[in-house]
Parts: C-alpha cells; structure tokens; sequence
C-alpha cells in the first residue's frame, strides 16, 4: 500500500513534520512517497492508496502550491482516505479562539478544490530564526511576546509534539488499513 505526501514548507518545520510521517508510516509497513506541492504537478493521485497533505500558515494563509494541488487532484483526493496536518505556532497554545480560527482557515483553504481532507489534524510547529531575515525575526520576536514566550532570536524554538503526531498517524493508519481491506479502489 503507498501513501503520497505532499507538503508546502516555507522554514523546513512543515518539511520535517513530513519526514517523520514518511518514516513512521514506512516504519508500519507503508510504502510513502513524499513530494512537495512544487514538485508534485501532474502526479497520479490514482495510484496511491491514501494521502496527507500538509501546509503552514502564515498571515493566516496556507501556501498557494499546496491549494493548487489540492484543486488539481481535488476528485483522486476525496476518492481516498485523506488526512491534512495544518501545521501553525498558534496550534502550540491551544487557544480557543486560536484554534477557532485555524479551523477556518483550513476550511476556506480548500473551499474551492473539490476536496475537503477526511481529517485534519492541526500540528504546533517552530520560530526558525535561522530561517528569518531581519524584520521576520523582529516580528516573530514580537509574537512570541505576546504569548509570554521566552525566545532566543539566535536559536530556533520547536514546539511539535512528535508523540502526539505518532499517535495520530497510527489512528489514520488504521483507517486508512480498514478502507484498503474494505476492497480496491
């Protein structure tokens, strides 16, 4: 059984978060192929038995490559278990209102694609000040104050919780195992 990966990244944690998925799936057994979204243009979601997609947000958006993907695939996608990791600093903080707003941005994400993930799983990522240029780290310095976060501005900060993602894979995993045993598609 192959799963297809697809991630949009623009500091690398969304990247990472997508390795650690490849390797724990490859891990149960699963074949996976991971792609980015500007590397995965004119791909046969057909062929995979599953998907996740996933993408950060910034400034309240996802990336535009991984939208595109969804809405070119959008029939191959809603036609396979899915599970789309939305990758964000709020989803660190559990925040009502926060989190309130995440569901809407997934959900305006892909209003337009013809697919709408079978689940969706937001994932805390990381400030990347290594990856910043000078007025991102300032305004990533400021949004870490605002959540009391002590931060280094010359170290990166990760927040992802690789047990909690583990433990949602192996759920996922088990649907996706029960929709493959369930018939091809």
């Amino acid at each position: 059984m192959t799963v297809l990966i697809v991630y949009a990244s623009t500091e690398g944690q969304t990247r990472k978060i997508c390795r650690f998925c490849a390797a724990e799936l490859s891990g149960a057994g699963m074949s996976v192929e991971l792609l980015s979204a500007a590397d995965a243009a004119g791909t046969d979601v057909g062929r995979y038995r599953a998907a996740i997609l996933a993408g950060s947000v910034h400034i309240g958006k996802i990336q535009p490559a991984l939208i595109d993907f969804a809405r070119q695939n959008g029939a191959a996608l809603a036609g396979i278990p899915t599970l789309y990791l939305q990758v964000s600093l709020a989803a660190a903080g559990r925040d009502p209102d926060e989190m309130a707003e995440l569901q809407r941005i997934a959900k305006a994400a892909f209003a337009d694609t013809g697919w709408t993930p079978g689940r969706t799983e937001h994932v805390a990522g990381a400030f990347r000040f290594t990856e910043y240029d000078f007025f991102r780290t300032l305004a990533m310095r400021w949004i870490a104050s605002q959540r009391d976060d002590a931060v280094d501005p010359h170290k990166d900060k990760e927040y992802t919780d690789w047990d909690a993602l583990s433990a949602v894979l192996a759920e996922w995993r088990e649907t996706v195992q029960a929709a493959s045993a369930a018939g091809p598609r």
